[in-house]
């Protein structure tokens, strides 16, 4: 769309660059039109916020364009971004290769000796940067995702993640398939299951350093089909055991107390 706009600052800097060049009326338009998934996936890129996560991700990823109050009003900032109160920095970044494909045979082999997270329809932006920013704190640095789950590049998740995107690999693959072959091979699944085996048990979990754990969506948890590939179900119990409580927790919440005992 606006390549011919675009600008690039190497300079190596925990700090922002300085930026003279005012973005044009096109720049900041085209800022604007990144909200939409449609166009990220055209353009290869993704929007961050706060100079903290923008700082982050310039670890990570190629920036190619900044706004700062050097090169942009407050109202136009205000005008490109997604935050009900902006922050101030706005960054757009080129997108990392995120789909895996079963021919890619030396990523999978890399997971097969770590322990992973595979989310099946984890649809809320808010929750899957929460699961990312939980995952870069526990040493987790690969996401599996059903097709179906939320775009990682949604500007809600990016800002959820708090830059935890720079240290985290999501791959949207086809996650039964890609189970059924796990499992053929001894890779322990663990699912989190209302019915499952209390996971705080003397061998609830096989081994801590690797496998995979499984955690469903928020409205209706693990879909059918990935439950049937689950080797290890295991549940969070409530406490005190059989009392009255609600239904469940929320899933970025899961994660962290599921991940928490697999580092203890």
């Amino acid at each position: 769309m606006y390549h011919s706009f675009f600008f690039r600052t190497f300079v190596p800097s925990i700090y922002f660059d300085i930026i003279r060049m005012h973005l044009s009326k096109a720049q900041i338009k085209w800022v604007r039109s990144l909200k939409l998934k449609k166009n990220r996936d055209a353009e290869g890129v993704f929007v961050a916020e706060g100079e903290k996560c923008v700082n982050e991700l310039r670890n990570a990823f190629e920036l190619v364009l900044l706004a700062t109050p050097d090169n942009a009003t407050s109202t136009e900032i205000e005008q490109m971004s997604s935050l009900r109160t902006p922050q101030g920095v706005i960054g757009v970044f080129r997108k990392a290769d995120n789909l895996l494909h079963p021919s890619d045979s030396s990523p999978y082999e890399q997971m097969d000796k770590k322990l992973i997270v595979a989310l099946d329809g984890v649809q809320d932006p808010g929750n899957l940067g929460t699961i990312i920013r939980t995952c870069d704190w526990f040493g987790i640095h690969h996401i599996l995702c059903s097709q179906d789950t939320a775009d990682c590049y949604n500007p809600k998740v990016v800002q959820a993640t708090m830059g935890a995107l720079a240290r985290v690999r999501v791959h949207y693959i086809n996650i039964e398939e890609w189970l059924t072959e796990k499992r053929n091979t001894g890779v322990p699944i663990y699912g989190t299951l209302l019915e499952g085996g209390n996971m705080y048990a003397d061998g609830a979990i096989a081994d801590k350093s690797k496998g995979v754990i499984i955690m469903g969506s928020e409205g209706n948890g693990i879909s059918a089909a990935i439950r049937e590939l689950i080797t290890h179900p295991i549940r969070i119990p409530s406490f005190p055991e059989n009392a009255e409580t609600s239904e469940s927790l929320n899933v970025g919440i899961a994660t962290a107390i599921v991940l928490a005992e697999f580092r203890r």
